[in-house]
């Protein structure tokens, strides 16, 4: 039996009745290619079922026919990052291109060379960090999800609101009656810590309320937000709405609010600013925002390939949209509350 040969792009121009140059020019939209060759060659093509060489296509531009994408090392325990880089390398397959990832655990990457890729997508990159520091300076197009919180400038910023998120959340528990909440957030290292933080005081100093917030490691373990949580409530055992701003954290610290007597959704509101899977099967169900990573992962991608294209100006900066998911743990404080005032005015 003869085994059939790869259909290659001179099989294709030698069919078409054209040089190799004249077959990729008509193909890839490019030279000076009449439409009526342009069209026989795009015909012949399709009819032996040809498939453009991806690597072959990328040495010819020049181009590594990659993008580098660092994510903090809390990767292996974050669903949030898990989903946005899978964002990224669906997206980037759509371009063709591979996805190489950098985390900020290979300790020895940072006084290595620039990495070999065409553009870097950084996901909530950190101050200080200086495998993030490194890549800023790289002199790669930049795209980073949240702005960079050092000096350095990104090519393209992909960002929430975060601010007005916390604000939101704490509208929300403000109208189920909560009157003293707290946070526990991230440091400023990252721009997403820092921006939570600005949006909780700013509410407090808007309503004339008092802010309470223990601030914990932007990777912190379980038994950090545990402690964080007793400490909180030690300090000011009055409050009545907590909202978690660092992943999981909510979930992290229901067993500490058991244990002080705390009813969750009836005497004291919960709420998380990052929605997991753990805010979904928690007792009760956690209200959470939804940050939609694996959308706002292709929006760093898309925007990057712009960027490499020209399509896009240096400096873009696109909102990406979140939503807040209102669950169990904040829908009763207001109703136990109003029934308990209606007795007292009863006199019963």
């Amino acid at each position: 039996m003869r085994v059939e040969e790869p259909v290659t792009l001179l099989t294709v121009a030698e069919r078409a009745g054209v040089s190799k140059t004249t077959a990729s020019d008509a193909l890839t939209g490019s030279g000076r290619v009449s439409e009526r060759t342009r069209a026989k060659v795009v015909q012949v093509a399709e009819a032996l079922g040809y498939v453009p060489n991806g690597s072959a296509r990328h040495l010819r531009r020049a181009s590594t026919g990659t993008i580098g994408l660092h994510v903090p090392a809390v990767l292996t325990r974050s669903t949030y990052y898990m989903s946005f880089v899978f964002g990224v390398v669906e997206r980037a397959a759509d371009y063709d291109y591979d996805v190489t990832l950098i985390t900020s655990g290979q300790r020895r990457a940072a006084t290595r060379h620039a990495p070999r890729v065409d553009g870097l997508v950084l996901g909530d990159p950190l101050g200080g960090d200086p495998v993030v520091e490194r890549l800023m300076t790289a002199g790669l197009p930049t795209v980073t999800c949240e702005r960079f919180p050092g000096t350095a400038r990104a090519d393209g910023v992909v960002r929430s609101e975060h601010a007005t998120v916390v604000g939101q959340i704490l509208e929300h528990l403000r109208a189920r009656g909560a009157t003293r909440p707290t946070i526990i957030a991230a440091g400023d290292e990252s721009d997403w810590g820092a921006s939570v933080q600005r949006g909780y005081r700013a509410w407090c100093a808007r309503y004339g309320v008092p802010a309470v917030a223990r601030t914990v490691a932007f990777d912190a373990s379980a038994d950090e937000l545990r402690a964080a949580a007793r400490a909180l409530l030690a300090a000011a055992p009055e409050v009545d709405a907590i909202v978690c701003a660092t992943a999981g954290a909510a979930a992290e610290i229901l067993p500490v609010l058991r244990e002080a007597g705390r009813t969750v959704g009836a005497d004291l509101l919960l709420a998380s600013c990052v929605d997991t899977p753990a805010m979904r099967s928690a007792d009760p169900p956690i209200t959470a925002m939804d940050l939609r990573p694996r959308e706002a992962g292709a929006t760093c991608a898309d925007l990057l390939f712009e960027l490499l294209r020209g399509d896009t100006p240096t400096g873009t900066e696109r909102v990406h949209p979140v939503e807040l998911l209102i669950r169990a743990s904040s829908a009763q404080i207001s109703s136990i509350r109003s029934a308990t005032e209606s007795t007292m005015r009863d006199g019963r």
